[in-house]
């Protein structure tokens, strides 16, 4: 298809990895990583002004954000080993997944965090900042452990991209020391067994 993404080393950057590892999508991956000085050439910020990973670009077709870039794959794929809604209700609540995990567990809880965790020496230490975060971080995934109490996965019996975006934001809490809840643990452990997952965070993480 010939697909480049841009991006390793980050829970974000494992997301397209993943699913492209799941769906069996070939692509050329470019792995540079944040704050490297990598996302600042003048190459690189030819394709993406924001001078952000991941992107992918396919033929002259150019998509940044992490969530925007894993839907685009699911969508030139034909397989059906993820799950795809197939009505606008089901589509509508696999955003709504999406969306709460992406704002309120990735942007508003662990990437502040970042900031003032393994950031600090660019934004400042605030232990009582990365101390809030933790409590709405657990507050907000309450949630979704009673779900988690009745079902296997967040929606239906196939992973979808709302357990993708899940999982990697469980593994960079696990990071931070976070101790998941009993359900939310099982289910963690259970989606890491993935072939695919485990070829994706060898590739993305790799020293």
């Amino acid at each position: 298809m010939d697909i480049e993404i841009w991006g390793a080393g980050t829970s974000r950057t494992l997301r397209p990895i993943w699913v492209a590892e799941e769906l069996n999508i070939n692509y050329t991956l470019h792995p540079i990583g944040p704050r490297t000085g990598e996302t600042n050439t003048e190459e690189f910020r030819a394709l993406n002004p924001k001078q952000k990973i991941p992107l992918l670009k396919k033929g002259s077709f150019l998509l940044s954000e992490s969530v925007a870039i894993c839907r685009y794959l699911q969508s030139l794929s034909s397989s059906d080993v993820l799950y795809k809604p197939n009505d606008s209700e089901s589509l509508a609540i696999e955003d709504q997944w999406c969306n709460f995990i992406y704002g309120e567990l990735d942007e508003t809880s662990l990437y502040v965090m970042r900031r003032h965790y393994d950031l600090k020496n660019i934004y400042g230490d605030s232990p009582e900042v990365v101390q809030s975060c933790r409590e709405y971080f657990l507050r907000q995934i309450n949630v979704i452990e009673t779900v988690l109490a009745k079902q296997d996965n967040l929606i239906n019996a196939k992973l979808s991209l709302a357990d993708i975006l899940l999982v990697t934001c469980l593994d960079w809490a696990i990071a931070y020391d976070f101790k998941l809840p009993e359900n939310i643990s099982v289910y963690h452990e259970k989606i890491k067994l993935r072939e695919a997952y485990i070829k994706a965070v060898e590739i993305n993480f790799k020293k």
